[in-house]
This record gives structure tokens, C-alpha cells and sequence, in this order.
């Protein structure tokens, strides 16, 4: 930022020259460049956010379980849908899960706020399957929709998917971009019983006439305010008027209820179930503090001495800048770290194999844009390390929910 010295004289520039149609037009005057003042337009919406909302010491305190009210074994599921249960490690309902699947399966359309990982997926997954299980073998070709704002996410989902419907018969579509088409198209046309996908690809397979939603009867948004944020409302509204409205059960998960969400819900909800279960800005188990810096170099070199600290094991580093990433990547690469690194830029099933090493991990740190900010569950996660600041406070609550999950203690340092 520039001083305000009164003191100093301003250097003359000339005057600024306007054309017929008002466009301000550039000046030479005795041999120097004249430039107006006119501000540049800045490259997104960024809010001013005090430091001090950056610091929080998390309370490592043993906090009295959820106690849940019904268990697994409650919920009338499908034989095999309990043994998937058990096989994927799932023990008690998480507090989400506990109070959305009997709505879901009684046919309620519902409305749940929720933290970042707190099990969402599986609390719409599992009575969604249960539900199409129950069709089988009645002739019916009915189709389950559920649209995510990224692809990351929506490949998680489809996952999860996979992993709960093992054994059933029943299969699923990921329509993403990115990835080829014509092998989503293909699988679509084999017959499917959950297509997961994002808004743009989702709307492309429609135009195209490969995707039929006349007889889509459940459709899930997931991390609806999101969406809404990346700028899907008119894709969404185009979907959503492609189910039929008799007959359908919608679903919309959030962790905020802004305006247009609210709005989004009393156009497409049918007296809904409203389900929160939102526990403070963000996780009280994650240790959040600043690291103050002077310059590029120095600001690396704290870096440096935080990676080497015992206890960082998986560490998740946010950059605003795609090209940012790629060279912080490469400087600690060169350091001798085990660094992957994941942006809009990057190949889908590039991004898939960096993100599935870190899973295993086989690289130690992953550096990424806002793309990984939200919906991944990525486990065991010890460090997010905003190495610069997120354009607003709720990135920034979405960006350290990588860290701390399922009550594990986590740390989350910014850079200021």
C-alpha cells in the first residue's frame, strides 16, 4: 500500500483525456508514462478479515460422546447393506446420520446443516439404496440424482457409493468434466441406478438427450450453498425442472442457510424435515494460530521448519493462485519432500492419483487452490497451513475442516 505523505510534492503527469465515448485514454507527457486513477478490478470478492479470528487454541478436552439414538442394526436395511455397513468400519450413527435416515427413508424430503465431515454422504447414501433395492426386480427403472459442486466430491461420493452398495446389483454413473464423456454416456446407457455428477456435466448429458430424468423420484444436493457460490444456480434450477415434481423426495445438504439457499429450499423442498446439527464456526479440537512473515524468503523458510517438525505427518497446503501452486510444489520438492500438488489446470485423473496418493500416504504433502477446500474426506489430515490468506472467513472455516476430523486433534496455521 502507498503512504500518505503530505509532505511530498506529487510528481505532475499531465492531464487525463477523455475520447468522445468517455473511455479514459492514456497520456505521454514529457516523456513519462501517465496513468489514471482508476483502480484495477480486483480478481474476486475478498473480505477484510481480522487476524485475531486466526488464533483459537483448540480444546483438547474429552467431550461426553453423541449419544445416539437408534444404532444400524434400527434402520431397516437391507441384509447386505448391514454387512457393507459393518465392512466399511461404520460402528454408531454420527449425529447427522442418526437424525436424517429415517426421515430419508420414510420419503421426507429433508433439509440438513451440517459440518464438514460429519458423515453427510452416508446419512443420504445408505436409505438411498435401500430404497432402490426395494424396486428390484418390479420392472423399475427408477434413477437417483446427486449433484456436488466439484468433481473431487463427486467422485467421493461415488466412492462411498461403491463401497455401500457392494454385493446389490445396482450401479452408478460419475459425470464429471474433465473426464471423457462418451464412457460416461456409455455407462449411462447401460443402465444405472445413481448417476453423481456435477451441475455442468449433468446439464451437458441432459441437452444431449443421453440422460433421462422422467423418472427420477430422489434427488440429493450436496453442499448446496457451495454450489450456489460457484455460480450453478441456473444449471441447478435447469435439473431440478427436469424431475418430476410428483413423486420426488429432494434433499439438500449445507453448511450454511444463506438467503439463496432458503430460497432454493421453499422453491423445490415439500414441507421438509429441517435437520442441524452445526456445532460452532469452526472444530474446537483444531489448534489454529498465525505465522508472521516479512518476505517470500523468509515465509519459506518457515514453512520449511513447520514440515520438519515431529507430528507432520499429512500436511494440507492452500494457495490461492494455480501458477502459485505449482511453484511452491516444485521449491519443496527440491527441499527433498514428498509433495504432490492438485488445481483447476490439472488433468482429472492427474488430480485423482495425487489426491489417491496422499490418501495413502505415499506423498506427505499436498499443496492445492480452494478445489480442496470442501467435501473431500481426506483422512487423518495433521496440519492445513493457509500459506495465503483465503479471500473470506468461510473458506477459511472450509479450508481447516480438512484437519481434526472424526474428533482427531489437528492443527491449521496462516501466514500473514
Amino acid at each position: 500500500m502507498y503512504k500518505n505523505n503530505n509532505s511530498l510534492k506529487p510528481k505532475k503527469f499531465g492531464t487525463l483525456k477523455f475520447s468522445s465515448k468517455s473511455k479514459p485514454v492514456r497520456k505521454f507527457t514529457s516523456g513519462k508514462f501517465k496513468r489514471n486513477n482508476i483502480r484495477p478490478k480486483k480478481r474476486g470478492f475478498s473480505e477484510r478479515i481480522d487476524f485475531s479470528r486466526f488464533i483459537k487454541k483448540g480444546q483438547h478436552i474429552e467431550e461426553k460422546p453423541y449419544v445416539s439414538k437408534h444404532t444400524f442394526v434400527d434402520f431397516p436395511f437391507d441384509t447386505q447393506i448391514h454387512k457393507n455397513i459393518a465392512r466399511a468400519g461404520f460402528i454408531n450413527p454420527r449425529p447427522i446420520q442418526d437424525q436424517a435416515m429415517k426421515s430419508i427413508l420414510d420419503g421426507k424430503d429433508v433439509f440438513g446443516m451440517a459440518n464438514t465431515g460429519t458423515g453427510k454422504t452416508a446419512a443420504f447414501i445408505l436409505p438411498l439404496i435401500q430404497k432402490i433395492v426395494k424396486t428390484k426386480g418390479q420392472n423399475k427403472r427408477e434413477i437417483v440424482l446427486i449433484m456436488a459442486p466439484t468433481r473431487e466430491l463427486a467422485m467421493q461420493i461415488d466412492s462411498d457409493f461403491r463401497t455401500l452398495s457392494f454385493g446389490l446389483g445396482i450401479f452408478s454413473a460419475s459425470c464429471v468434466g474433465g473426464l471423457p464423456i462418451m464412457r460416461q454416456i456409455s455407462e449411462i446407457k447401460r443402465g444405472v441406478s445413481f448417476v453423481i455428477g456435477t451441475p455442468g456435466r449433468i446439464k451437458d448429458l441432459i441437452i444431449r438427450k443421453v440422460l433421462n430424468l422422467s423418472t427420477c423420484h430422489s434427488v440429493v444436493l450436496d453442499e448446496a450453498d457451495r454450489m450456489l457460490d460457484m455460480g450453478f444456480r441456473d444449471d441447478m434450477v435447469f435439473i431440478l425442472s427436469k424431475v418430476p415434481k410428483e413423486n420426488r423426495q429432494t434433499l439438500f445438504f449445507s453448511a450454511t442457510l444463506s438467503a439463496e439457499v432458503k430460497k432454493l429450499t421453499t422453491e423445490f423442498l415439500k414441507d421438509p424435515v429441517f435437520i442441524s446439527v452445526i456445532s460452532g464456526e469452526t472444530a474446537k479440537n483444531i489448534d489454529q494460530d498465525v505465522i508472521r512473515t516479512r518476505s517470500k524468503e523468509e515465509k519459506l523458510e518457515k514453512l520449511h521448519e513447520v514440515l520438519k517438525k515431529e507430528g507432520s505427518n499429512k500436511v494440507l497446503i492452500f494457495r490461492e493462485m494455480k501458477h502459485s501452486v505449482d511453484t511452491l510444489t516444485k521449491d519443496l520438492a527440491h527441499l527433498g519432500f514428498k509433495v504432490g500438488c492438485i488445481h483447476g489446470d490439472k488433468r482429472s485423473r492427474e488430480r485423482i492419483r495425487t489426491l489417491d496418493l496422499f490418501k495413502k500416504d505415499q506423498i506427505s504433502i499436498l499443496i492445492a487452490t480452494d478445489v480442496a477446500a470442501r467435501g473431500l474426506d481426506i483422512p487423518d489430515v495433521t496440519h492445513v497451513i493457509n500459506y495465503d490468506i483465503p479471500q473470506t472467513y468461510e473458506t477459511y472455516v472450509h479450508r481447516i475442516g480438512r484437519t481434526g476430523r472424526s474428533g482427531k486433534k489437528g492443527i491449521a496455521l496462516t501466514f500473514v
